[in-house]
């Protein structure tokens, strides 16, 4: 096994924890709520992080990009959050938000000169396609569960 897949799927099992108690947290509390709480819960973590970081040869251009890469991961979760708290279905809202992948992609792509093959593109057309398929509901789905009302 490549050292790098039991990182890639011990995050996998954390992004899945997270979707739910996302869900489960904005079904009481306003989106601001939960970004506090979220992100306090994160500085737990911050300990550990700080004895195993190098910080001798970090310059301000890689904080400054640091920084900013968490200024945007903080406000797509408050985004996120308050897309749950209007009502959507955690099912639909957090697999079609977690295709940000694909703009990594295209940013790569433009930016950084990374080139992609024939299937990777297959791969990105068939993301978009099921972020598609995911998010059309119906109003049968959108009915509680045991309704007996009839839609027109």
């Amino acid at each position: 096994m490549a050292s790098w897949l039991g990182y890639s799927l011990s995050a996998l099992l954390c992004w899945g924890i997270v979707g739910l108690t996302q869900k489960l947290t904005t079904n009481r509390i306003s989106a601001d709520s939960a970004i506090i709480w979220c992100t306090l819960g994160s500085f737990l973590s911050l300990p550990w992080f700080l004895l195993h970081a190098r910080f001798s040869h970090t310059s301000f251009g890689f904080i400054a990009l640091g920084l900013g890469a968490g200024f945007a991961a903080r406000l797509g979760e408050w985004l996120l959050f308050a897309c749950l708290r209007r009502g959507a279905q955690a099912s639909v809202a957090i697999p079609l938000t977690a295709t940000y992948p694909l703009l990594t992609l295209i940013l790569a792509v433009t930016f950084l000169g990374e080139r992609l093959r024939a299937l990777q593109w297959l791969g990105i057309v068939l993301a978009l396609t099921a972020s598609v398929l995911m998010s059309l509901e119906t109003r049968e789905a959108e009915q509680p569960l045991g309704s007996t009302e009839t839609t027109p």
